[in-house]
């Protein structure tokens, strides 16, 4: 599986940070990616349109990354999807939480395409070793 293959949906309330990741995507040969401003809009998306991959941030206002997970893993028709979960502190209980809720790995930010191509190559591997 290669992740210029895959298509991402970028969730943060933050413009920025989406552009940042959709950017560091994109170095990593990955040309298709969308954005949500937060869980509610990207749960949506989710069920409307085939997406691969989610990159989330935990803080966001409406539904935040873990509520988002939990509804992601609890559909029938998504739970198969990984979440890499994107937080600026990390907290122990955050990255248990985020394990515990079926999250596939955790970044914290700011972090390099170095580090989030590895978490996404180690997420994949993990997939098709258990597809």
């Amino acid at each position: 599986m290669n992740p210029s293959d895959l298509k991402f949906l970028i969730v943060d309330d933050f413009s920025t940070m989406r552009r940042i990741v959709r950017g560091l995507l994109k170095e990593m040969g990955c040309n298709n990616a969308d954005e949500a401003e937060d869980g509610v809009v990207a749960l949506n998306m989710l069920r409307a349109s085939k997406y691969d991959f989610v990159v989330s941030d935990i803080n966001m206002p409406n539904m935040n990354g873990f509520d988002l997970l939990k509804a992601v893993k609890a559909d029938g028709s998504l739970k198969h999807l990984p979440v890499l979960m994107v937080t600026a502190e990390a907290r122990k209980e955050d990255i248990v939480l985020a394990a515990q809720s079926g999250a596939a790995g955790y970044i914290v930010k700011p972090f390099t395409k170095a580090t989030l191509e590895e978490k996404v190559q180690k997420i994949l591997q993990k997939l098709a070793a258990t597809a």
